[in-house]
């Protein structure tokens, strides 16, 4: 594409596609998601049956159009609170467009989620993925799915995602998200297979779109982007759609790159069924409505000759009664059993151990075999750095599952800025191995997309703060498998370095691990040493959960984090903690670069001190430090993170209830105070936990 993109009317188009739509189901789902809203807005809301209501209304027509285009297995969309009728058109079972906002039983969420955000699960064909109630974060997930196409088609040579493509919908406020733009930028610069369908109604609740982009028009601000088609156009118009759409959708399928569809379309109910729209003059809700497309499709059906006024009548009834006899049925169903409310939270077994697969997402769903793995370590001559042992690990990974996909900032040719894929590029290639844009957003958005696909993406977040842009994401991902009740789930590995590194900052050195033990559905590995790194980096990418592997900087070489390789096929299962050395006068319990300062500490006061390394945090192997305490009687915590709701509040507090009558001494916990990691050394080792100041608190604990 050159440098500017012309933004295409409907006027200059005559797309074939718009005459193999179906314009009688058109019409069909068009009325059933009026009756739908009409009896959610009228009676449900009322009665309290519906909590949260966000009407279709205008938005509904050209988005069962696009719908209509969504035929191909690898298809793959996602919408927002306003996106009923493309579920519909996708295949949504009526019953369960009215029971997910009803809070019923079964249905999309068991109700567990607002019934306005859908998920639809269709390995054979056009998916869904599970949507949230942020504004902006259904973009970068789809950016990951369509990644995963071109990934499919490009390098695993699947034929079968020739043609595929993500779709992601969005009101015109989305597009002032970083989600939209991190989205935009991965589709353009990777020339991906996405289609941005915007539906513009002038307003994000009450803010008009002026104060969303410039002008108000996102089509012609982005006039000038490369690689990305442009068409833009009326939403109530249905044959100006459906060229529109169709040009939108084939562009997409030909390969040559990501496309834009902006449509114009009133939204002819305030924002929520709580929205009184009193900020909208009377003239402009009357211009409105006059736009409104449900009076202009059967305009045009009856034009075509598509379907006589009084077939347009019986229709209506028949969408009118289908929907009534859905709600009999759907108040029927039971209410959610509280007893369910604590699964999913993680991937479950069954009563024979079993595992409980998700309907769609990750490498289990898909049948994947993994290679034998041991817990048994066949360790070799060399003692290996903990950088090397994390590129080993990945090497073997690459090696043996073409599904695994590394990504991040600056981890192509240079390696990444810690040397743990250094020379990994080379060996597998940019397809495996590739740099992202600078956007956090958009690195975990698209790693989620990709696990949804059924692949296994590790990405990299430079450091730990640097996760912060992606907090949306994480916590979506982490959410996944909770909020759809088992139906999705995106397993990944989010490799994370941080913690101080002879020095400290309060960008780079961070180490906030306890984000992560409080974060829903994520595990989190934190080894000390290259050994654990391996088995722990190897049972990550072959587990069922996401999971955070926080790489501590100042172990990735340091001579004791330094170990002989265990070998390619060896695991540690997450939850089990190492006892680094027995004893019986005191329980230190610590994780990361503190294990190390603890075993320096130790060997100045007794060999008669146990430590353990709980090497994960989540979960974390409780039963193994209540047994050690029962022995000794004393526990001494000790962490890098903040003391004040770090993680060794949550060790001290287990101890306090479950041992209390075993205790001779209160537990104590050694940790940074309640501020940033500092830049200054000097500064640096009055806040953090020395080797000295650990030893006089082993003292002080054993002579209690």
């Amino acid at each position: 594409m050159g440098a500017t993109n012309p933004i295409h009317q409907a006027s200059d188009h005559n797309h074939p596609s718009e005459h193999a739509i179906d314009w009688q189901r058109v019409a069909y789902l068009t009325l059933l998601s009026r009756a739908i809203d009409d009896i959610e807005e009228t009676e449900l809301l009322k009665s309290r049956e519906v909590l949260y209501q966000f009407s279709a209304r205008g938005h509904d027509m050209a988005q069962i159009i696009l719908g209509s285009f969504l035929d191909h297995a690898g298809d793959a969309a996602s919408g927002y609170y306003r996106s009923r009728p493309l579920m519909l058109t996708l295949g949504l079972p009526l019953e369960d467009a009215l029971a997910g906002p009803m809070m019923k039983a079964g249905g999309l969420s068991d109700g567990r989620d607002i019934g306005v955000v859908f998920n639809l699960p269709n390995p054979d064909g056009a998916s869904v993925l599970p949507m949230s109630g942020a504004v902006g974060s259904q973009y970068t997930p789809i950016s990951g799915w369509a990644e995963s196409i071109a990934y499919k088609r490009d390098v695993l040579q699947d034929n079968e995602a020739k043609g595929a493509i993500g779709v992601a919908l969005g009101g015109d406020g989305s597009t002032a998200t970083n989600g939209f733009w991190a989205a935009l930028n991965s589709a353009t610069t990777r020339k991906l297979p996405m289609l941005f369908y915007i539906e513009d109604n002038g307003y994000g609740i009450s803010v008009p779109s002026v104060a969303q982009t410039p002008g108000g028009n996102i089509a012609e601000n982005l006039a000038s982007f490369n690689n990305l088609v442009i068409l833009d156009g009326d939403g109530c118009n249905p044959h100006e759609a459906a060229t529109l759409l169709g040009e939108g959708v084939s562009h997409v399928r030909s390969g040559e790159g990501p496309a834009l569809v902006r449509l114009t379309v009133p939204r002819l109910s305030g924002h929520s069924g709580q929205d009184t729209q009193k900020y909208k003059s009377e003239a402009f809700v009357a211009e409105e409505n006059a736009r409104d497309p449900l009076p202009r499709l059967k305009a045009f059906v009856e034009n075509e000759g598509i379907l006589s006024e009084s077939e347009w009548n019986q229709l209506a009834q028949r969408a009118e009664s289908d929907v009534r006899q859905a709600l009999r049925a759907v108040r029927d169903r039971a209410q959610p059993d509280p007893a369910n409310i604590k699964k999913f939270a993680f991937s479950e077994t069954d009563a024979n151990g079993q595992p409980i697969l998700q309907k769609q997402g990750g490498l289990w769903r898909a049948g994947h075999q993994f290679p034998d793995s041991t817990t048994q370590p066949s360790p070799g001559a060399e003692r290996i750095n903990m950088v090397t042992a994390i590129r080993k690990t990945l090497d073997v990974e690459l090696a043996t599952n073409p599904k695994v996909v590394v990504f991040g900032e600056d981890v192509g040719p240079k390696g990444g800025v810690h040397a743990a894929t250094l020379g990994l590029q080379d060996k597998y290639g940019a397809g495996r191995v590739f740099d992202t844009s600078l956007s956090e957003e958009g690195i975990i958005g698209r790693a989620v997309g990709m696990a949804c696909a059924g692949l296994m993406p590790v990405p990299e977040i430079q450091f730990r703060k640097y996760a912060d842009p992606a907090e949306e994401q994480l916590n979506d991902c982490g959410t996944m498998r909770w909020r759809t009740a088992n139906r999705f789930a995106a397993p990944m590995v989010v490799r994370m370095p941080g913690g101080y590194f002879k020095c400290g900052d309060p960008w780079h050195s961070q180490s906030g691990e306890v984000k992560w033990a409080h974060a829903v559905g994520w595990q989190l590995a934190m080894p000390s040493n290259a050994h654990d790194a391996v088995g722990l980096l190897r049972y990550a990418m072959r587990d069922n959960n996401p999971t955070i592997f926080f790489e501590h900087r100042s172990m990735l070489d340091t001579a004791w984090a330094r170990r002989p390789y265990p070998g390619d096929d060896f695991i540690i299962p997450f939850g089990q903690a190492n006892k680094t050395r027995e004893g019986n006068a005191l329980t230190v319990v610590s994780w990361g670069a503190m294990v190390m300062r603890c075993e320096e500490a130790a060997d100045q006061v007794s060999d008669d001190i146990e430590i353990i390394d709980l090497r994960t945090i989540s979960p974390w192997d409780k039963q193994c430090v209540l047994d050690s305490v029962a022995r000794t009687n004393r526990c001494l915590i000790v962490h890098e993170d903040n003391i004040t709701a770090g993680f060794g509040a949550e060790i001290s507090a287990t101890i306090a209830v479950e041992s209390f009558f075993d205790l001779d001494a209160p537990p104590r916990r050694m940790a940074m105070p309640d501020i940033p990691s500092p830049h200054s050394p000097l500064l640096l080792d009055a806040v953090v936990p020395t080797v000295d100041e650990i030893a006089t608190a082993m003292r002080d604990m054993i002579e209690f």
